[in-house]
């Protein structure tokens, strides 16, 4: 096939270029920066309709990696985020549209659960709330019932569970799932929108404010400095490397190829390990691999945080054929001394 890539110099979207080229396929690249390995291709912005038309042009299918990523810093990161995440992928629908391109394949996140899957002994399933910051502050971490305000039993999330996004980088991921099915609807096409867990690996971006927590991490081990993790390091998630996110992008997009469109044209699959971590697990991890020095529990907090996430990915491994193949330990040692982007 012939692929249009959009964020095509990102941490993830580098692998899945890599990843398309060694299935056979033709790569298109679309990014806002210069891709170091497509140097004679020009940056562009997926918010310049001109600009993804003409590279539109004689494709098969789409893959939208580009979006503005992290929790979001403050209220004041509103509008870009709205900007790149939404408008971006709105544009982009459009010109497909236009072109006459059916498939797509977009870069969900798991970020769109929010809180994730919770049982009450007494009142079964629940939707607790945000967690308020008067409760971290007094390190009250785990979500209580919202009936009876009883501890929770933490559950899997599949990819029917409710949506409840916490911050702005989790509403405009939902907007992405929402426009992209609107846009099947109208036009007949298909997509698969690839519920990312926490992914990490090589060329993962260095520390900055929009960061994941183990780009964090590692950084701060470069530095020689203690990983610091939040609350009481017991928050649960699901890490699964970057080569096996690339490889489920692959995946779908020749599932797409040769599949019917479904009714209403988008299928969500949850991309992750199965394979539940705390934070803690992970610091401790990466910290060994690196040589230390140990992680240090702080009691901090962010507002906007879940406590527990953690997927059930048995969809994507019985449609799309998709089961992770790097083992944590074994990512984590790799991890620790991959390169960074900049």
């Amino acid at each position: 096939m012939r692929v249009l890539l959009t964020g095509s110099a990102g941490f993830i979207g580098s692998h899945v270029a890599e990843e398309l080229e060694g299935s056979g396929h033709q790569v298109r690249r679309l990014d806002a920066r210069p891709d170091g390995a497509a140097p004679q291709t020009p940056a562009a912005d997926v918010r310049d309709a001109e600009e993804v038309a003409r590279r539109l042009r004689g494709v098969d299918a789409v893959c939208h990696q580009a979006a503005m990523v992290g929790l979001g810093v403050d209220v004041y990161d509103l509008p870009a985020y709205t900007s790149v995440n939404a408008h971006g992928t709105a544009v982009l629908l459009a010109e497909m549209a236009r072109a006459g391109v059916g498939t797509l394949v977009l870069a969900s996140s798991m970020v769109v659960y929010g809180e994730g899957a919770y049982a009450c002994h007494r009142h079964g399933a629940v939707t607790p709330g945000p967690r308020t910051e008067e409760a971290l502050r007094a390190g009250r971490y785990e979500p209580g019932c919202p009936e009876c305000g009883r501890p929770l039993e933490p559950g899997v999330v599949g990819e029917d569970t409710a949506p409840g996004p916490r911050n702005v980088y989790a509403d405009t991921k939902l907007a992405q799932e929402h426009l992209a099915a609107s846009w099947a609807r109208m036009t007949g096409g298909s997509v698969a929108a690839l519920r990312y867990h926490n992914v990490y690996g090589p060329r993962m971006p260095r520390d900055t404010p929009y960061a994941g927590v183990a780009a964090i991490f590692r950084s701060r081990l470069m530095r020689g400095e203690a990983p610091q993790v939040f609350e009481d390091g017991g928050q649960r998630r699901d890490f699964v490397h970057v080569r096996d996110i690339a490889r489920a992008n692959v995946l779908a997009l020749e599932r797409l190829a040769i599949a019917a469109p479904r009714p209403g044209g988008l299928r969500a699959y949850n991309v992750a390990s199965g394979e539940p971590r705390t934070i803690g697990d992970m610091a401790e991890a990466l910290a060994g691999a690196f040589g230390g020095p140990g992680p240090v529990v702080t009691g901090g907090y962010r507002l906007g945080d879940v406590r527990h996430i953690v997927a059930r990915p048995d969809r994507a491994r019985r449609e799309l054929g998709f089961t992770p193949s790097v083992p944590f330990a074994d990512g984590m040692a790799e991890f620790a001394h991959a390169p960074a982007l900049g």
